[in-house]
Parts: C-alpha cells; sequence; structure tokens
C-alpha cells in the first residue's frame, strides 16, 4: 500500500517550510550560529511571566469563551484604540487565537470559496500561501523588488486583479526583508481594494519594531475599518513565541466566521497565555521599548556589517531580520546557505524560501546578541572573500 497516495493532494502540492530545514539541520550541528528562526533572544520579561503562575495558582486552568477572555479582548481593543484609533467591539469583533499562524489559517478559510484568488506580495512569511491552498483558494504573487525597497504598489495590483479575487494579503513590517510601506503608499492600496470590493487581511504582528517614522495600521485609514481583517499578537514584540497567542480583529460577521471555525479546532487559546497576555498589554510596555531599542542597534551592526563584507544590502525599516544579496558570489540563496553552513557554521534562510522573487537573497535575524552578530559577520565575511 502506497500511503502518501492517501493524502490529500493539497497537502502533498505544498512544500515543507524552508525555515524549518534550516532549524532541523541547526539543532542536529553543535557550535553554529543561528540567524535563521525569526524567535526574540530575550525571556519573556520577568512580571509576564509572573502573571502566568499567579494566574496558576489562582487555578485559571479551564476552557475560556471561545473568542477568549473578556478581559484580554477589552485590553486588546483599548490598545488598538489608543495606539491607531480604530475601535472594536471586544465583544463581538475580536478573537483571540493561537498565534497569528491561526489567525491567517481562520481567515483565509472563513472568506475563501474554491478557486478564489488572493493576492499574495512577495517576498512573504512562508505560511501565507499555503494557508490561501489550504482553504481551496489560489495565491497569486505579487513580486517586489529590491530596486523599490520591496514596496507594494497598485500598478503591480492592477496587473494582477481579476473577477476572482477574493482579497489582498498583506504583511508590514515585512518579514523576510523589513520593509515597511509608507502612510500615503498604503492609501493608495487602500483606495485599489475598495475599488475592487476586496477583503484586505494585514497581518501587523511586527508592528511595534519599526524604526523608521510610525506604523501605519491599515484598519484605521479611510473607509477600511470593515474591510480589513486585522492580525497581531504578542510573540514578537513582547518575546512571547512559545505561549503562542495572537489575536484578529474585524467586523462581526467576519469574526464570527472565523470563530466557528477556530471552535471547532482550538476551541480556545491556552488561559495561562491569555493571562500573560494581559499582563503585556498592561504593564509591557517599558519592556518593549528597552526590545526594541536594542534590536535597532542589532540593526545598524548588520546593515553595516554587510556593506564592509561588500554585499549588496537593502537597509530594513522594521521587524528584525535583514535581507541581503548573495548574487555577487555567484552562488544561489540555497547553495549560499548550505555551503555557509557547512564551511562557518552561521545558518541563514535561502531568500527563496519566502518565494521566488527571493532568490539571490538570504533572511538573516538579528534577533540574537551582538556578541553572535559580531562572530556570524566575521564567519560570513571570510566565507564570502573566498568566494570572490
Amino acid at each position: 500500500m502506497n500511503w502518501a497516495e492517501r493524502v490529500s493532494p493539497a497537502v502533498r502540492a505544498i512544500p515543507p517550510s524552508g525555515i524549518r530545514r534550516f532549524f532541523d539541520i541547526v539543532a542536529e550541528t553543535k557550535g553554529v550560529i543561528s540567524l535563521g528562526v525569526g524567535e526574540p533572544d530575550f525571556v519573556t520579561p520577568w512580571h509576564i511571566r509572573e502573571s502566568c503562575v499567579y494566574g496558576l495558582q489562582q487555578g485559571y486552568t479551564a476552557y475560556t469563551s471561545n473568542y477568549g477572555l473578556l478581559e484580554l479582548r477589552q485590553e486588546i481593543a483599548k490598545h488598538c484604540a489608543a495606539t491607531y484609533g480604530v475601535e472594536y467591539d471586544p465583544r463581538k469583533e475580536a478573537l483571540v487565537t493561537v498565534g497569528v499562524s491561526e489567525a491567517v489559517d481562520l481567515a483565509m478559510r472563513a472568506i475563501l470559496s474554491p478557486g478564489d484568488e488572493v493576492l499574495v506580495p512577495e517576498p512573504s512569511y512562508v505560511s501565507y500561501k499555503a494557508c490561501v491552498a489550504l482553504a481551496g483558494g489560489v495565491p497569486v504573487t505579487v513580486p517586489t523588488t529590491v530596486e523599490n525597497d520591496f514596496r507594494l504598489t497598485v500598478d503591480q495590483l492592477e496587473a494582477l486583479v481579476t473577477p476572482r479575487t477574493k482579497a489582498l494579503l498583506i504583511g508590514y513590517p515585512n518579514n523576510p526583508t523589513g520593509a515597511i510601506m509608507p502612510r500615503d503608499e498604503l492609501a493608495a492600496i487602500a483606495a485599489f481594494a475598495a475599488r475592487h470590493d476586496l477583503i484586505v487581511i494585514s497581518d501587523e504582528i511586527y508592528a511595534t519594531l519599526t524604526y523608521s517614522g510610525t506604523h501605519t495600521c491599515f484598519a484605521a485609514l479611510p473607509g477600511m475599518r470593515d474591510r480589513t481583517i486585522l492580525l497581531n499578537g504578542f510573540s514578537k514584540a513582547y518575546a512571547m513565541t512559545g505561549w503562542r497567542i495572537g489575536y484578529a480583529l474585524s467586523n462581526p460577521d467576519f469574526i464570527g466566521a472565523m470563530t466557528k471555525i477556530h471552535q471547532y479546532t482550538m476551541l480556545c487559546a491556552p488561559v495561562t497565555a491569555q493571562v500573560a497576555a494581559i499582563e503585556a498589554l498592561r504593564h509591557g510596555q517599558c519592556s518593549v521599548q528597552k526590545m526594541v531599542d536594542e534590536y535597532n542597534r542589532r540593526r545598524r551592526l548588520m546593515v553595516e556589517g554587510f556593506k564592509n563584507i561588500g554585499l549588496d544590502c537593502f537597509e530594513p525599516k522594521g521587524a528584525f531580520y535583514i535581507f541581503p544579496s548573495v548574487k555577487q558570489t555567484g552562488l544561489s540563496s540555497l547553495a549560499f546557505a548550505e555551503e555557509l553552513l557547512k564551511a562557518e557554521k552561521v545558518a541563514l534562510v535561502p531568500g527563496d524560501a519566502f518565494g521566488a522573487c527571493g532568490e539571490g537573497f538570504v533572511r538573516c535575524s538579528y534577533a540574537s546578541s551582538t556578541a553572535n552578530l559580531s562572530e556570524a559577520l566575521t564567519r560570513i565575511g571570510r566565507f564570502v572573500k573566498n568566494r570572490l
């Protein structure tokens, strides 16, 4: 019996995550400096951890509402209103999810019918196209380029929109490039979405990690609140990756549909993580700012380091990734990452893991100590010198 043939064709067609492949290699190799996985090297701030411990001591061990703890949803709505000026009803327009990854999946399954197209700018997070496909949709790649600072343009979108287009999925600040979008350019994209009656799924998990200007919340743009499914969470800004806690904000119809799926699969996010998230929103901003300041120092270190190595490098304006070009070496993205790992024990992610237009680049996370980053740059510089 060929059991592989019994696996869903939709699942068979999806490639394994290029990020996780290198993560597995690193886990099995001693002495590797990993700049591959997008995870803060900070421990969750102590007061957030303490709130979880206290919650356990007080007996917070049961299910919550499918929507999540009302107290947490109220804090999320308050935070969004205070930070971006967008107001949501915490009872009907907010859903707490098991990380933003679940929120992306829920959004796709809630809005897509078989054959619906979703515009997905690339390079982009590896799960975007997979979630569209698993929901029966058709991901339509919108390539962005380093020449345009990896920004999305209306002309690109107009060239690819069709009568089957249902939604636009965006993520700024961007993973893997670190690109951000100015408010006026996002406003033009908002007008495009309205003109073609599209739903916009905006993944803003890196919103707090913006180093140039101020982050623009897509839902805050004129006419976009009810058209947008706004996604965010606690993993990156609060160093809470392992807690698996995110959220979605939108109109009651979209949130209600997402909650239907959520209640039959996840039921609810872990109550201990929800308790910790309340503490994060109420008292975590000082810790967040310290981490953002440190990321910014590391960002400047990496930009200068790659310039000194001689690799062309777009300056990231958000998130905690840098996306240097390796075309000068004559190696493909995959070959560069594999040979660097073998020769110098530095792990990076090939750029084509984030879409075909990422070929010729590699993603490096600077969510690592300054000592590790400096040593990694030394090793990369030695490797590149031997290639040129």
